[in-house]
């Protein structure tokens, strides 16, 4: 449970798509001039990685990766399909894309249409296909870790758009300086966030800093008895040989 939890709140905040790799630019700058609109983007990111992160998963143990096929029979065990991974992740997600658009055209023509170019561009989006990549390259051991990734990595990307789509909309109103209007600004705010973000990177390793403090000062205090007993030692062996000597002269 531990470490659904950690793969969770690392997933949103240390690992974001946006704001520590920089995946889905191009959506997330395009997208994010109303917060109605990278609402429904957002939530359509989820969706797409909550689904294509599992079954590529799947994909990846049961098909691609060097002796996947073992359970076909013993001939199959030295076979690797590894070299089909971008092919076969990219298929997933542009069914799963496919299924998303014709749902959101129809109970939402709407967004369907402020979405416009960009929701059938899921389907080359970088953060998309990178939560499939980093779920392989990071070998997430279970289905249930892969789902959870999946949904998280969303979600980050998710509150990145919808954060900065806030505050886009609210910074119509300010006094921007002319040569920083537009994308100069909205690079800057991405910026100040992915710091703001990389410092959540707190939550998981100040425990273990700690720790490691700990031992250390315990490892220094027995080293320090050990010179204390040693010094000890020698100081009676000195007296020894100084009363020995005494003795025979």
């Amino acid at each position: 449970m531990l470490e659904h939890i950690e793969l969770f709140f690392k997933s949103i905040f240390i690992d974001n798509m946006v704001f520590a790799v920089f995946l889905g630019m191009c959506s997330y700058l395009a997208v994010s001039k109303k917060v109605a609109t990278a609402v429904g983007l957002g939530a359509a990111v989820i969706f797409v990685l909550a689904v294509t992160v599992p079954l590529n998963w799947l994909l990846d143990q049961y098909l691609l990766r060097d002796g996947a096929l073992a359970w076909l029979g013993p001939e199959y065990a030295d076979y690797n399909l590894s070299f089909l991974s971008f092919i076969l992740f990219i298929a997933t997600i542009a069914t799963m894309v496919q299924l998303v658009e014709i749902v959101v055209e129809k109970f939402s023509p709407a967004l369907y249409n402020s979405l416009g170019i960009f929701l059938p561009l899921i389907a080359v989006n970088c953060a998309i296909l990178g939560g499939s990549l980093f779920m392989q390259s990071r070998e997430i051991a279970t289905l249930g870790l892969a789902f959870n990734y999946g949904v998280s990595s969303g979600i980050g990307w998710f509150l990145a758009i919808l954060a900065i789509a806030a505050i886009r909309e609210k910074i119509r109103y300010s006094n921007v300086p002319a040569p920083l209007r537009g994308l100069g600004i909205t690079f800057i705010i991405t910026g100040l966030m992915g710091i703001g973000f990389q410092s959540f990177g707190g939550m998981l390793t100040g425990g273990g800093e700690e720790e490691a403090a700990d031992a250390e000062k315990t490892t220094a205090a027995k080293i320090e008895q050990i010179e204390k007993k040693e010094d000890k030692k020698k100081e009676i062996d000195e007296k020894e040989i100084s009363y020995n000597d005494a003795i025979n002269k």
